[in-house]
């Protein structure tokens, strides 16, 4: 029979799968000899059974019962009794941290009798009514269903007519009557009675924080962070400690290094006289962490002692939970914590100066997720001027929008394409839609603890929290500055979330500081070490690369950029878009010729304009490969549009004019070319077949730019992509076409050409029949949008606006498959097309240039499916070139050289 309950002490971290995180790292702490409230954990596995069945497992009662009776055995208390009640925390442990996402639970066993004799032996009658209160708010919201904001406006009209500024300074006898009042609130909207039960409590509040699993902002925040819904959470059953018995107690999170800027030292957030719920929901603002030395030294330096233990043991930084009960330390949890992208470079770079860590771990606990967002832009601090406020800076980079004070607010600005900052007393996990939505976040109270710094710290938005001179009225959607300055919803504000501070208007961007190193090598102050440290971790990854990583670039300019951010090579060099612009009107007289010697003539003038091009291109990317597309989209999209001819002419006719014979004689062009879907029309290979001249026009372009950049003493590597192959009788015909303008560019010059022939694999019969194509390409190279496209039957331009939002509230997919490789159907005709083409041609080279080349976990993929390169835009070039060092690492325990 399987087992669905494990005490504290029989369990492990290496048990995250089974016992979830919260219960795994319990019991680590447990087994480390750390003062933790003894406890047990119902499994992840029970949750999958209840919420897949809807019933409990069999026997998972009885076995919560056995724990439960030795819990009270050790405790020398039975739940719930009258004279000293034990009483319990039910607490939400998923595999992966979600923070505030599930439900919680405290003061499991309080009733109408037990409250009394808690009030009793505490000596504290205010404590045991507080207590009680929160039992019946936290109760009646999360396992009775009652809306939260009801129970907030009691404590809310019962604080304003006590006169009292917070929770805190309500007497025993408010809180005594606030309980009656959430108890008939209770009755009054489910036609329920609170439970007086300790036992029909737990096993409801069990199973409440298995069913919030399924809740909404659980399953928003795992699509966001793309945690599999199948995983379930675990529950963590525990002895209740009490911060909020006076002065002499209290609750705090600390961590072992700043997770904002990665530095080592004692950060965290202290409140006095409180429940850990208080401090991460930010109703009151906290003290530093420091300020525990002053009020607890002796709390201070055990709990000082404790962590050290903690990050020796985790070998990382360690977010920690802890509880002073009149003077006595007890650690609630511990977990490697979240980080800023700054921090996580920083403290990987030091653990591994320490010795702690070797460079290929410090390489694996860094992401180009988190490279990328280093390089975003940060505020030009010559043109920020005077701030608004000043705040707690949680989460950094720098964010513009307008200000909003709700978070369906904001979902709607965002939704209709204005960029917004969600502003907030504080952030609750309801707030989570508006949070994903907004640029930034802006509260009023809270700190780097807050649910909206740790939150925004893991999505990687712009926080800055505790901003205390806000003065932030939600319900009248606008705050008021400490000079006086009211600012409207709806004002554009600047938030700085690595200064902690805001401004009115939006201020201007500078390029970061890491931009700044990958283009010229200049690291400034760096006072915070991040540019050493991602310098470090790209020589890293570039040192265990297997795969290349090349660019994608149409221009000099583009091309020398990519070459400075690290490529090697281009990997998609776009001929189409040399055709742009002034050169528009030669491609027109291409397509409207009405002989070959038009045609001819048309070519003939877009030839030496080519060339130019590929000598730049060549010149910026000397010695490394060229990787250069034939033309690729359909020849209309190079004419004037459709319906703007058509109105010209129109018109004109209206007027009693002529209309222009040019735009006569397009819109017939335009007419004649037109298709129902053109991205499977005239396209690609297909042109090239059709349109005599144009293929020897760019290959003799290419073979002429080769020419000359090797007559200056240079190297050029250009090779020839043809696009959208579907047989390799079309890759056939056009490379045998290749081949002889090639050869005809060496004899009349007498420079030796060679320009290796391949093919984009981008329909999935290219794929399915690639041991064939490799008969006649000399390189492969998967266009992955294209692929991805004709794969799904999606077309790109329609489909994203119209459905994909949808398929991604329902979970169709985790994410675009344009922005992240579809390894079950995509994936797997990349995988067919390598095997065959290889066992083909063992040489092939076989590479990627579609937007998937620069996706984190795609890198990975087509590392994994053996590919040489990838090849990307070149601001994506070191996210792949980090990506590609971690993908080689991946399955190895990080512990070669250091």
């Amino acid at each position: 029979m399987a087992r669905y309950v494990y005490d504290f002490t029989e369990g492990g971290r290496d048990m995250a799968d089974l016992l979830g995180g919260k219960g795994a790292n319990l019991a680590e702490m447990t087994r480390l000899g750390l003062p933790v409230p003894p406890g047990f954990t119902v499994t992840t596995e029970a949750c999958r059974v209840v919420l897949d069945t809807g019933g409990e497992p069999e026997g998972m009662w009885r076995e919560v019962s056995d724990r439960l009776t030795a819990l009270e055995r050790s405790a020398g208390r039975l739940l719930g009794q009258p004279d000293g009640p034990l009483l319990l925390s039910v607490r939400s442990g998923a595999r992966f941290s979600m923070p505030g996402m599930m439900e919680t639970i405290l003061d499991i066993g309080l009733n109408d009798d037990s409250v009394l004799g808690l009030a009793k032996v505490s000596a504290n009658e205010r404590f045991a009514w507080d207590s009680y209160r929160r039992l019946v708010q936290m109760f009646g919201s999360t396992v009775m269903g009652v809306d939260a904001a009801l129970f907030e406006r009691e404590i809310t009209a019962l604080k304003e007519a006590c006169g009292a500024p917070d929770d805190v300074h309500l007497a025993a006898g408010d809180l005594s009557g606030l309980v009656e009042t959430f108890k008939e609130l209770i009755h009054r909207e489910t036609g329920e009675y609170f439970p007086q039960s300790p036992a029909e409590q737990l096993r409801r509040a069990v199973l409440a924080v298995f069913a919030s699993w399924n809740g909404d902002r659980a399953r928003l925040y795992r699509r966001r962070e793309h945690i599999a819904d199948d995983l379930g959470t675990a529950v963590n059953v525990q002895r209740m400690v009490f911060g909020n018995l006076g002065p002499d107690s209290g609750s705090g999170v600390a961590f072992t290094r700043d997770p904002a800027t990665g530095r080592p030292g004692l950060y965290g957030d202290y409140l006095p006289d409180a429940q850990g719920e208080d401090v991460v929901a930010g109703l009151r603002n906290t003290v530093p962490l420091t300020d525990l030395e002053r009020l607890d030294p002796d709390s201070y330096h055990r709990l000082r002692a404790h962590m050290e233990t903690l990050e020796r043991h985790y070998r990382d930084l360690c977010d920690i939970e802890f509880t002073i009960e009149h003077g006595t330390l007890w650690m609630l949890q511990t977990r490697v914590g979240k980080r800023t992208a700054e921090a996580a470079f920083a403290i990987a770079a030091e653990l591994a100066d320490e010795g702690t860590i070797t460079r290929d771990e410090a390489l694996v606990r860094v992401s180009g997720e988190q490279l990328a967002r280093l390089m975003f832009p940060r505020f030009d601090a010559d043109a920020t001027g005077e701030p608004l406020a000043h705040g707690v800076p949680a989460s950094p980079g720098a964010a513009v929008g307008a200000a909003v004070f709700d978070s369906a607010e904001a979902v709607r600005r965002a939704a209709a394409g204005e960029k917004v900052v969600l502003v907030r007393q504080e952030t609750t996990p309801d707030d989570l839609p508006g949070m994903i939505a907004a640029q930034a976040v802006l509260t009023s109270r809270g700190g780097k603890t807050s649910h909206a710094a740790v939150v925004a710290r893991g999505m990687g938005k712009v926080c800055v929290c505790g901003a205390e001179a806000l003065s932030v009225d939600t319900g009248a959607r606008r705050f008021t500055a400490p000079d006086g300055t009211v600012v409207e919803e709806g004002t554009v504000l600047s938030v700085d979330g690595s200064a902690g501070t805001v401004y009115r208007g939006a201020v201007p961007l500078a390029d970061s500081a890491v931009i700044r190193f990958l283009e010229d090598g200049t690291r400034g102050e760096d006072t915070a070490g991040t540019v050493d440290a991602v310098a470090r971790a790209l020589a890293r990854a570039d040192s265990v690369r297997r795969l290349e990583v090349r660019a994608n670039a149409d221009t000099p300019e583009d091309a020398a950029r990519a070459r400075r951010f690290g490529a090697q090579g281009i990997g998609l060099c776009r001929t189409e878009h040399m055709f742009l612009g002034e050169r528009r009107k030669l491609v027109e007289e291409m397509i409207l010729a009405g002989s070959d010697a038009e045609r001819d003539r048309a070519l003939a003038a877009l030839l030496p304009l080519q060339r130019r091009d590929f000598v730049g291109i060549l010149e910026a990317m000397d010695g490394l490969p060229v990787t250069i597309r034939l033309l690729d989209p359909p020849l209309h999209e190079f004419l004037p549009d459709r319906t703007d001819l058509a109105v010209r002419i129109a018109a004109a006719e209206a007027r009693g004019d002529v209309p222009d014979p040019h735009d006569v004689e397009l819109l017939a062009a335009v007419n004649r070319m037109h298709e129902e879907n053109p991205m499977l029309g005239l396209r690609g290979v297909r042109l090239g077949l059709l349109v005599p001249g144009l293929v020897a026009m760019q290959v003799r372009a290419v073979g002429e730019a080769v020419v000359e950049r090797t007559r200056a003493g240079g190297v050029p590597r250009a090779e020839i992509m043809v696009p959208l192959v579907g047989d390799v009788r079309e890759l056939r015909i056009v490379g045998e076409e290749v081949r002889q303008v090639l050869a005809e560019v060496s004899e009349r010059s007498g420079v030796a050409v060679s320009c290796p022939v391949g093919t984009m694999i981008e329909l999935p019969r290219a794929a399915l029949t690639a041991g064939r194509m490799a008969g006649e390409a000399e390189f492969f190279s998967f266009g992955t949008n294209d692929l991805t496209q004709t794969t799904w039957g999606f077309s790109r331009d329609d489909v994203e606006a119209e459905f994909f939002s949808a398929y991604l509230d329902k979970g169709v997919f985790p994410t675009s498959p344009f922005e992240t490789l579809d390894r079950d159907g995509v994936g797997r005709l990349v995988e067919i097309a390598v095997a065959e083409g290889r066992a083909a041609r063992p040489d092939l080279k076989i590479g990627v240039c579609g937007e998937h080349g620069g996706d984190p976990d795609s890198v990975r993929f087509f590392h994994a499916a053996g590919l040489d390169y990838v090849s990307c835009s070149p601001f994506r070039v070191p996210v792949a070139r980090l990506e590609a060092g971690r993908a080689a690492l991946e399955g190895t325990d990080g512990s070669d050289s250091r």
